[in-house]
């Protein structure tokens, strides 16, 4: 499945791209950089994608990194936006961990194609691009461990080392951008429902205690 195709309900992915030519390149891309890497991808390898000629790339994008620095900043904004919104939300600890996994980890599913492009093309950004999307990884880690926090004050988890904790679920949840194959057993959100179970089990909360 390519990422035209990762909607998950969506009416059409990439819908904050305009215009549309725009967001073909940046489809293509996604497929190209998941399929071949970043860096033995080429930009005319991009645009045969899109079906354009690779003058017409650079009308959008001037280079091949800028392609890459606008995947990743909308996919770090959108996990973000998930986490955040789990942070925020009502209910107890576990409520809210759980809700934030199978929420990441269906949206790592069901964007598989596009996460792997975000979450391991991070060392082909310049400098500048690196360090923008670093501070996003760092404010959705900061969620998570807001949450990890509360379920510790509140007695819910029993969790000595929460930063480590943090890191262990936010590692689990992306690796599943890695293996997930839309053939296999469970759709994206059963993973999300398994995942988030493991979690509550990690920080030593009893499952049932979280909202179905």
């Amino acid at each position: 499945m390519g990422a035209a195709k990762e909607t998950l309900g969506e009416e059409q992915p990439w819908a904050e791209v305009s215009p549309d030519a725009a967001r073909r390149l940046l489809i293509a891309a996604v497929d190209a950089f998941a399929e071949r890497g970043y860096h033995a991808t080429t930009t005319r390898d991009i645009a045969g994608r899109a079906g354009m000629s690779p003058a017409a790339l650079y009308i959008h994008y001037k280079t091949k990194e800028e392609l890459l620095h606008r995947i990743s900043r909308l996919g770090h904004d959108k996990a973000l936006a998930i986490l955040r919104s789990a942070a925020d939300g009502e209910g107890t600890a576990a409520d809210r961990l759980s809700a934030a996994v199978r929420s990441f980890v269906r949206w790592h599913a069901g964007h598989h194609t596009t996460a792997r492009v975000v979450q391991y093309e991070l060392d082909a950004l310049s400098a500048e691009h690196r360090t923008e999307i670093v501070a996003l990884r760092r404010l959705s880690d900061a969620a998570v461990r807001e949450i990890i926090n509360d379920g510790v004050r509140a007695g819910e988890f029993d969790v000595p080392d929460v930063p480590g904790t943090t890191l262990a679920v936010l590692s689990l949840c992306i690796d599943v951008a890695r293996w997930f194959d839309v053939g296999g057993r469970r759709t994206p959100d059963e993973v999300g429902a398994l995942y988030a179970d493991l979690v509550l089990r990690m920080v030593g909360a009893a499952p049932e205690r979280a909202q179905r």
